[in-house]
């Protein structure tokens, strides 16, 4: 009788189970679809801007920073929310945002009536879009897989991302080449349709209860900021990432007008160079789970964080023709080892947080993380109209040391695993 009703409770947890995996993999189309679109248009518009517009290296650098001022406007509210709101009609609503907004480049520019400031309240619209629907996808992750499957589901959805940087980049560089900038942005707009789709097939996911009267938004806000910065191990991990993403907004601002103006290379071959970031992120995502199980999860984010600064110093030594490969070995290291930092802190604080805190603990941790890409951005297009974009370049190098320098001040340094 007992082996009756085992096999029976069985049989009822496996319809569950084929469900949660069905429901990621449609998660993961999702994410993809939108990441595809992302890769292309992370070169597309900077490139509309060079091309077409003529925009100075300052001038693109508000394109970047743009982007990512969004975070810094929202960041915080963000996760209560996605506390409050139904996450799934969120996310669908997000995708259709962007993707109309989007939308309005090629249209503007078939009108000839494209502008700069058209470019940047874009790239701010669809960044406000992306802080509410980045912080969902996060909350979203550990409701449809088990604690133990997070680190190689995150690996997965890493890797994915960087398939996409990998090929995204180098599709938009080809499309620029054939169709033009504007016309080319018509592929993101169709993958955030794609991504509403998707997201719109999976189940509802329900918010863990409050307890007593409803708070308000402020005293929401505080407790999950409190959490983030009074954490021994989630506080430094925080400032390291916001050390990091300051010279990622750098970089990102510095490169197209680099490769195209400093180095002469034609678009496709700028979206190649720029694919390079996708190719380490690829390798790095897929070696994570290796480097955590041999090295412990602490020591693992330690010696990424130490080996990115080696591979940052190259990039500036670039030149033409063969001497692009630096480039190219540069951006490919620098985010390989940026992803393995990126896939053990996420993980940790999917793990480590509880449910009710985790949207407003990610959205604090991207507001101040992601939040100094924008000055990283605007810090490196002044430099480089002061000095030039090469020095501006090297000055991004020195900085990415911040990053191991905060981890191994802090009581990480002495752990194996974070705990």
């Amino acid at each position: 009788m007992t082996t009756a009703v085992q096999g029976r409770e069985e049989k009822e947890k496996q319809p569950d189970s084929r469900s949660r995996v069905a429901a990621f993999w449609r998660y993961w189309g999702a994410s993809t679809a939108s990441g595809i679109g992302d890769a292309v248009t992370a070169v597309a518009l900077p490139l509309l801007a060079v091309l077409v517009l003529h925009a100075s290296a300052f001038e693109v650098s508000l394109i970047t920073a743009a982007s990512f001022a969004s975070w810094l406007l929202i960041g915080l509210p963000a996760g209560v929310l996605v506390h409050r709101l139904p996450m799934r009609g969120t996310q669908v609503a997000m995708d259709l945002v962007r993707a109309a907004a989007v939308a309005s480049v090629p249209v503007a520019a078939t009108l000839g009536v494209l502008t700069l400031p058209h470019l940047i309240a874009v790239a701010l619209v669809v960044g406000l879009a992306s802080v509410v629907f980045d912080v969902g996808n996060s909350t979203f992750l550990p409701s449809i897989v088990s604690k133990e499957e997070l680190t190689s589901r995150n690996s997965l959805t890493s890797g994915t991302r960087a398939a996409t940087q990998l090929g995204g980049p180098s599709l938009g560089g080809v499309l620029v080449q054939l169709l033009g900038a504007a016309t080319s942005i018509v592929v993101d707009a169709v993958s955030y349709l794609v991504s509403a789709a998707l997201m719109g097939s999976l189940p509802q996911v329900a918010h863990p209860a409050q307890e007593g009267p409803r708070r308000g938004m402020g005293e929401m806000v505080r407790e999950g900021w409190r959490y983030v910065t009074r954490h021994p191990v989630i506080g430094p991990c925080a400032a390291d990432a916001t050390a990091v993403n300051f010279v990622c907004g750098g970089l990102m601002a510095l490169t197209p007008v680099f490769l195209v103006r400093t180095l002469d290379a034609p678009p496709a071959l700028v979206g190649i160079l720029i694919a390079t970031d996708g190719l380490g992120t690829l390798v790095g995502a897929a070696l994570t789970p290796r480097i955590v199980a041999r090295l412990g999860s602490g020591r693992a984010l330690c010696w990424a964080a130490a080996v990115s600064p080696c591979f940052a110093a190259l990039m500036p030594l670039s030149g033409h023709s063969v001497a692009l490969g630096l480039f190219a070995l540069g951006n490919a290291g620098f985010a390989g080892a940026v992803v393995v930092t990126s896939i053990v802190t996420r993980t940790y604080r999917q793990t480590a947080t509880p449910p009710e805190l985790l949207p407003r603990v990610m959205a604090t941790v991207r507001f101040i993380s992601w939040g100094a890409i924008p000055f990283g951005a605007l810090a490196a297009g002044g430099a480089a109209a002061l000095w030039g974009t090469r020095v501006s370049f090297a000055l991004m190098a020195v900085l990415s040391t911040v990053s191991p320098a905060i981890l191994l001040a802090s009581p990480i340094r002495r752990m194996r695993e974070l705990a």
